[in-house]
């Protein structure tokens, strides 16, 4: 039985998250901003009709959001988290296969379900339990292929006359969609990539997948022949029911304001390296190397500018946030200088293992050793139940402190569905 793919995609994401609980903005064009509020990341279909471009710098659309009266909320993390979680549960119980891709898009193993219903008809079912369950608009494109399921998904957005489903299993089908949709847009084709298409005379998905498999090889990779081949219906992406575990694990994040004593800067630090063992353990791995990096504002030339990172190899691999906020502090003081205003800091966890396959420190004793240690393994177990189910919240004594590394973010809107306080009232 030949596989059929749906990629479910949801609509606008950032910014429907913000609308659903403030009705009183359902035709309001709607932004949401960046870390610090810089730049546009999502805007509603109402700001995307005004030409407000994604990516473009806040203080340079200052009129068109005056004149407009567009809403601005700044990057609201907690509450999108949740949300796709809502989403991704009600397309679990749905599908038997389920794929997430991303924070607001998950591919579902569709094969056989054409012998209870029509492709279409499921797909519309898909879209109606997840905006009835959960009350984001999401669409459908439905294909042999996961590069197909995208350009379907793709055409459900752009052509409203679908109703926001597309079922590309008929070759037919496939081949007159393909031919309207720019090479830019077919998946794995970046903006430097389509130039390149572009001056061979590739100009649609079409073009490419009729392409001589050979000369893409050859020109470009193996990953773009792959591509041409998906694009006619012969699936070259393998499902994967356990995705790989991550190699490393990044913590990192721009200030509100900028920092210049080492007091704060060791706040920051702290509190990224709690942030990514918490990740580490969460997917049961131990880290062997850790990186901290500090850096001023590139993009202010006229100021001194300062950028220095250090690593260490750690002997025994741990998953203990004590360890790993002591190693990160004592990295940071050794680049730390004064005299600069510090923009950025983080910290990565590299060379991640299972908890078998390594050697001991020979000449550690048995006491210190952060792997084996039971109590290190029952605390950080309990920490992490603590923090997931209770109001209360455990960190590191010297995560705390002044406020001087957290974001900016002056327009954010209340964790709607994670923070008792932040329950929507009804008058």
């Amino acid at each position: 039985m030949n596989q059929v793919f749906a990629l479910v995609d949801c609509n606008n994401f950032y910014a429907s998250c913000e609308k659903l609980f403030r009705p009183d903005l359902r035709e309001t064009p709607v932004v949401v901003l960046s870390n610090n509020d810089g730049c546009v990341v999502a805007r509603s279909k109402e700001a995307k009709a005004m030409g407000i471009k994604m990516g473009v710098p806040i203080h340079l659309i200052k009129t068109e959001i005056q004149r407009h009266r567009i809403k601005i909320f700044s990057s609201n993390y907690t509450l999108y988290g949740d949300m796709s979680r809502r989403v991704m549960t009600n397309l679990e119980a749905l599908a038997p296969k389920v794929d997430v891709y991303s924070i607001d898009e998950a591919f579902l193993d569709l094969t056989g379900i054409n012998q209870v219903m029509s492709f279409e008809a499921f797909g519309r079912q898909v879209k109606d339990a997840v905006y009835q369950n959960v009350g984001l608009p999401v669409c459908v494109g439905i294909a042999p292929t996961r590069t197909l399921a995208k350009l379907a998904n793709y055409a459900a957005k752009k052509y409203s006359a679908t109703g926001g489903v597309v079922d590309l299993t008929d070759q037919a089908r496939q081949r007159r969609l393909i031919a309207r949709v720019p090479v830019g847009e077919v998946w794995g084709v970046g903006t430097r990539l389509s130039a390149k298409l572009q001056a061979m005379g590739i100009t649609t998905a079409l073009q490419l997948a009729d392409a001589d498999l050979t000369t893409l090889r050859k020109r470009f990779s193996v990953v773009l022949e792959r591509t041409a081949r998906e694009l006619n219906g012969v699936c070259c992406l393998v499902w994967e029911d356990v995705p790989a575990p991550k190699k490393q694990i990044m913590c990192s994040r721009s200030f509100g304001q900028p920092i210049q004593t080492l007091w704060d800067l060791e706040a920051a630090v702290a509190q990224h390296a709690t942030r990514a063992t918490e990740k580490l353990r969460h997917g049961q791995q131990y880290a062997s190397e850790l990186m901290v990096f500090i850096r001023t504002n590139p993009f202010k030339p006229h100021v001194p500018q300062y950028s220095r990172n250090a690593s260490i190899r750690l002997v025994t691999p741990t998953q203990d946030s004590r360890v790993i906020v002591q190693k990160a502090l004592t990295q940071l003081r050794s680049i730390y200088r004064s005299g600069y205003d510090y923009a950025k800091a983080g910290v990565m966890l590299g060379e991640l293992m299972g908890g078998a396959g390594f050697q001991e420190d020979l000449f550690a004793s048995a006491s210190s050793s952060t792997l084996d240690n039971g109590k290190s393994a029952r605390l950080m177990a309990v920490i992490d139940e603590i923090n997931v189910r209770s109001r209360a919240t455990i960190v590191m004594a010297r995560s705390t402190g002044p406020a001087a590394h957290t974001m900016r973010r002056q327009h954010l809107s209340p964790a709607y569905t994670t923070d008792w306080n932040s329950l929507p009232s009804v008058n």
